[in-house]
């Protein structure tokens, strides 16, 4: 019987000839991410009792969590990082070089074949490039740190088919927010999943990107996109390492096989306060909205920002909406001023903000006040994420939310198109 992707790469990394679902095995990564956890993670690292990480060349810290610092507790969080990042030696991004999963795939340090261990929740993102990218702790990355590896339990797999031609203006996030409506948050608990099937392979890096990092809301361990002329194009022109792509074998034995047809799916969004509350646009149209955020680690790359254009075709966001343009990364950001998209976007009575995860994490920029909604772009919809616990979190596509900005409510984006043409 073949192996799964999963199986495959977890038993390279860990120096054996197989290995089987539900075995615990020691691996070796080949990058360590943290993010503005990195102070806290320190912390853990000296209580170790070790003095240099063991590998700096493996590691690397992005600032991108609460940038600029909104506070004196956050600045010194920071100052303790550059500090730290200074003297191990470790690879590091400042403020405003933007998310770290947008910047980890941009520099491509990251590629098919290798295993990525990051201290954030949405690292299987990079499933979007080839590589077995997971999740960890905090201790876990300070273990990681001191001794190079890590132990995982195997997991098993599911694999899910994607075909059909996806209509105007339905995106890859309309497809995995249907795919986490029909399997529930914990659909794909501790398991790893592979993206298969036509459409899957038709997708662009960006559009692999949204989905993998979703998978996280169905409690994936990883996703897995295989790595093809279009990983490698990608890759070829930002970086020039060298990959070894894992594949899964033909007669791999997964968990499960689930088939998606998408080809009459329509714009879809999750409503407060679960992911996996999905709907139709069609069945919430006409939600007043407070505020609309087009980007993030999930939809703030420079095709997404395209696509809110598109739809706003000029249009002025609506009296009494607050709309935030947050771009993935300094390289998005860059790209979308010589476009002339965010000109467009302040013309219109958009606030264009430094690249970051911004609103997402309800921390600083785009808090909600009790009462308001929002209709964001990002992954998470839970009671409070993005400020008051009494304010209501929508999430959809960036046509969705260009409609929703311009329109103030959840409109469907191919009817104000239509009404256009």
């Amino acid at each position: 019987m073949g192996k799964t992707f999963a199986e495959k790469i977890l038993a390279q990394k860990a120096g054996l000839a197989a290995v089987e679902p539900g075995q615990i095995v020691t691996v070796k990564p080949d990058l360590g991410m943290s993010h503005d956890n990195t102070a806290a993670i320190a912390k853990l690292f000296a209580k170790i009792g070790r003095k240099r990480v063991k590998e700096p060349e493996k590691l690397v810290v992005i600032l991108d969590h609460v940038v600029p610092a909104a506070s004196v507790d956050y600045a010194q969080n920071h100052k303790e990082i550059r500090e730290f990042v200074r003297e191990q030696g470790i690879r590091f991004y400042d403020v405003g070089r933007g998310v770290c999963h947008q910047v980890v795939v941009e520099e491509g340090l990251v590629g098919p074949g290798d295993l990525a261990l990051g201290a954030d929740s949405h690292t299987p993102t990079y499933g979007a490039v080839g590589a077995f990218s997971a999740g960890i702790g905090r201790s876990e990355m300070a273990a990681v740190w001191a001794t190079g590896e890590l132990w995982l339990k195997v997991p098993t797999t599911l694999r899910i088919e994607l075909d059909g031609a996806l209509p105007e203006l339905v995106t890859a996030k309309d497809v995995i927010l249907h795919v986490i409506g029909k399997l529930g948050a914990d659909g794909a608990l501790y398991r790893s999943v592979e993206f298969a099937g036509p459409l899957a392979e038709r997708m662009t890096v960006s559009d692999r990107m949204v989905i993998a990092n979703m998978a996280a809301e169905m409690g994936a361990k990883n996703a897995f996109f295989a790595p093809d002329e279009t990983t490698l194009n990608y890759l070829a022109a930002r970086t020039d390492r060298t990959f070894t792509p894992v594949l899964p074998d033909p007669d791999a034995r997964y968990e499960q096989t689930i088939r998606f047809a998408v080809g009459g799916l329509e714009p879809q969004v999750a409503c407060p306060p679960d992911v996996d509350h999905v709907v139709p646009v069609s069945e919430i149209a006409g939600k007043r909205v407070d505020q609309v955020v087009v980007g993030t680690c999930t939809n703030g790359r420079i095709e997404d920002l395209r696509l809110a254009a598109e739809v706003m075709a000029g249009h002025p966001v609506a009296d009494g909406v607050r709309m935030l343009i947050v771009p993935a990364s300094r390289e998005v950001w860059l790209r979308a001023a010589e476009e002339g998209l965010l000109g467009l976007f302040a013309e219109a009575g958009a606030l264009v903000l430094n690249p970051g995860c911004g609103p997402c994490l309800g921390a600083h920029e785009g808090v909600l006040a009790p009462g308001e909604a929002c209709l964001a772009t990002s992954n998470r919809n839970f009671r409070g994420r993005m400020g008051s616990p009494d304010a209501e979190l929508y999430l959809g596509s960036p046509a969705v939310a260009a409609a929703a900005a311009v329109t103030g409510k959840i409109t469907d984006p191919r009817r104000l198109v239509e009404e256009e043409r």
